[in-house]
């Protein structure tokens, strides 16, 4: 595996206008991001899209951004476009909101790798599903990223070491 980049996360304060554009920046991608992919039948379970800027937002800038986006996301789909229908929402948010705490914490270290991500994404997943099992009492419901959102959880692992990975020196 590739060796860690040092990384610069960028830490925002609720009072800091940046935190809102970034946390609309990421939002709005939560938001364009679920609707090209729900021109695929099942695409939304397949490419969890709802949570790819997220994980950039959290990862990135902290967890005021990572939370903000993790809620406003799934709240706006919903709302605006009735994805996720109501009945998964309160999962999303927990996933969302998870993925939003792990990837803050792990960027605090200042280290990012394949693995660091890939331990961000199995990390909101296995304990996401945890939860909707004990809440929905279904293993297969809450174990449904583990078989049909594989390729979503690639994309986030790859895509968003790739993102970051650009992004490593941004400190303004």
């Amino acid at each position: 595996m590739l060796s860690p980049t040092v990384f610069c996360p960028v830490r925002t304060q609720w009072t800091d206008t940046r935190t809102w554009l970034f946390v609309l920046l990421f939002a709005g991608g939560n938001l364009m991001l679920p609707q090209l992919t729900h021109y695929i039948p099942s695409g939304g379970k397949i490419f969890l899209p709802i949570y790819f800027f997220t994980l950039i937002g959290a990862y990135k800038f902290g967890p005021r951004v990572g939370l903000a986006t993790a809620v406003l996301s799934p709240v706006l789909n919903a709302a605006l476009f009735g994805m996720p229908p109501m009945a998964v929402l309160p999962i999303i948010l927990v996933k969302s909101t998870l993925l939003a705490v792990i990837a803050s914490y792990v960027a605090s270290h200042k280290k990012l790798s394949l693995g660091h991500v890939l331990a961000v994404v199995l990390g909101y997943q296995v304990t996401g599903s945890a939860i909707e099992w004990i809440l929905d009492g279904s293993f297969a419901a809450a174990t449904g990223d583990f078989t049909i959102g594989i390729p979503g959880m690639l994309i986030q692992v790859f895509g968003g070491w790739a993102l970051l990975k650009k992004l490593a020196t941004y400190e303004h």
